[in-house]
């Protein structure tokens, strides 16, 4: 490909040359003889300063937001770095989101059950789909690891040429305020947006709650490209609410989902422990559908899932096969038997409104035994410390028992960390240890319980690494609690899903 082909559509205050590329990266220690480097300010870095190193390891063009020219190789001057990073990647692997109807799944709580459950219906329909998420990324036959919700724009493309390629004609994304906010997703033409709800969380990021929902808002109006042809809002939620109306001033078809009012609402609802069913009221009629995921929260996600579902055209029977053969989402409210007499959970809840349903969902379950819900929670570090506290209230004020430790503290002390989270666990005046050892604390809950009990483990769910200050090391709470539940005596049988969304 040409240079100047790959910078069609990229808007430019100046370049020159066009040699012929091979490749775009925007890590210079990746670039390889022939690729373009895009140079881009970033919040701690800046691209910029890594040109000479790019260009000594091959590169034959930069694309740069400086006033800077490199000497020697060809060069563009952009406004914005990162929207030419998105609309350069587009390029160069020849468009492939045009080829793809793409649905984006957006909001604080309940993205990547949302998600699963699209995909499932679409499949269920025959569709050819990829998934991009929180959890893990799914290309064709191939599960990939997840490094972000939302990848950045050239990973993002890369994934949706090999979606083309696999024989995909959807695809289902997680997006994250973040991504939004960074222009990663900048040019792609959403078929449908998703908006499951929105609580307090990245403000270390956006700093207030209006920001971030600024930052959603951007997936409703488009982003370098027009607003999504069908908005999916949830209606009972506040921000929902408002969202309904920006969506329609856009131009996009509006389709709300609620409990008890919304386009697509619920009929005879019936939650218990083995699972959820109710009828699905909408303007197309109503359907009956079955699931094994339970609570409340579950009943939106899959409100939400066949509104997108229908959005994109799916019959009434994918939507109840779909909704049927997804039994559990990895590491949201998925179960940990080891032949116990009572339940341990793994579950994604880090932010204190999830940490409420799902101590809520715990006590709905042990309720009837008389059970105890007690729960093993942390703190993020290096991220919003205001809602430390907030967290700990939550975690309190819906548990028998907490301890308290650590999750993902990275560069902060550990220690420090649990102090912010303790101000709250004492306003609900709930009974608590702190061990800021997460293995230890994972032993202790489990060596607490008594029959009947509920142990939930939250904050992780399906991640596999604790990061710390000096790196990362294996860490998967369904494996510590597993093993820990050895020591104990009991026979490992299996991890089940039995899935509650963050």
């Amino acid at each position: 490909m040409k240079f100047l082909d790959l910078l069609s559509g990229v808007e430019t205050i100046a370049q020159s040359g066009n040699p012929t590329v091979s490749g775009v990266e925007y890590d210079s220690r990746r670039v390889k003889p022939g690729d373009v480097f895009v140079a881009m300010r970033g919040e701690l870095t800046d691209g910029n300063c890594f040109t000479d190193r790019a260009i000594a390891s091959g590169a034959v063009a930069v694309v740069s937001d400086s006033v800077a020219r490199p000497e020697g190789v060809a060069w563009a001057q952009v406004p914005d770095g990162r929207r030419a990073l998105a609309c350069l990647s587009a390029n160069f692997f020849r468009r492939p989101a045009d080829r793809l109807a793409v649905t984006g799944i957006t909001g604080t709580n309940g993205k990547s059950t949302t998600a699963f459950l699209l995909e499932s219906m679409l499949k269920a329909a025959g569709r050819g789909s990829a998934l991009v998420g929180t959890i893990e990324y799914h290309v064709g036959d191939k599960v990939l690891p997840a490094p972000h919700t939302t990848p950045e724009s050239l990973e993002l493309h890369r994934l949706f040429s090999e979606a083309v390629a696999s024989g995909a004609t959807e695809t289902v994304m997680e997006v994250s305020s973040h991504a939004l906010a960074q222009g990663r997703t900048y040019g792609i033409g959403f078929e449908a947006a998703v908006f499951t709800n929105l609580t307090r969380d990245h403000l270390d990021y956006h700093h207030t709650m209006d920001e971030y929902f600024a930052a959603k808002k951007m997936l409703f109006r488009g982003s370098g490209a027009k607003p999504p042809r069908v908005a999916v809002i949830n209606g009972d939620d506040d921000y929902g609410q408002e969202l309904v109306r920006f969506a329609r001033q856009q131009g996009s078809e509006v389709i709300t989902y609620g409990l008890g009012q919304g386009d697509f609402h619920t009929a005879k609802l019936n939650i218990t422990v083995g699972g959820t069913e109710f009828d699905l009221v909408a303007p197309q009629g109503s359907l009956h559908l079955r699931s094994a995921l339970i609570g409340r929260v579950n009943v939106y996600n899959i409100l939400a899932a066949s509104a997108a579902a229908r959005a994109r055209g799916c019959s009434d029977h994918a939507m109840i096969e779909g909704v049927r053969t997804l039994n559990h989402v990895p590491g949201r409210f998925e179960r940990v038997d080891c032949g116990q007499p009572f339940t341990v959970i793994v579950d994604y809840a880090h932010t204190d409104d999830a940490l409420r349903n799902l101590t809520a969902l715990a006590r709905e379950i042990v309720k009837p035994s008389r059970g105890r819900v007690i729960t093993v929670f942390g703190c993020g570090g290096d991220r919003d410390r205001s809602k430390r506290p907030l967290m700990g209230e939550a975690a309190g004020q819906g548990s028998d028992f907490v301890v308290l430790t650590s999750d993902n503290p990275r560069s902060e002390d550990p220690l420090a960390i649990i102090e912010d989270a303790v101000v709250g666990l004492k306003r609900s005046r709930a009974s608590f240890r702190t061990e800021p050892d997460r293995r230890r604390a994972i032993q202790l809950a489990l060596a607490t319980a008594a029959p009947g009990d509920m142990v939930l483990l939250a904050g992780k769910g399906h991640e596999v690494v604790q990061v710390v200050a000096g790196g990362s090391s294996p860490f998967a709470d369904k494996s510590v609690a597993a093993e820990a539940l050895r020591d104990l005596g009991y026979q490992h049988r299996a991890v089940h899903g039995a899935e509650k969304p963050r």
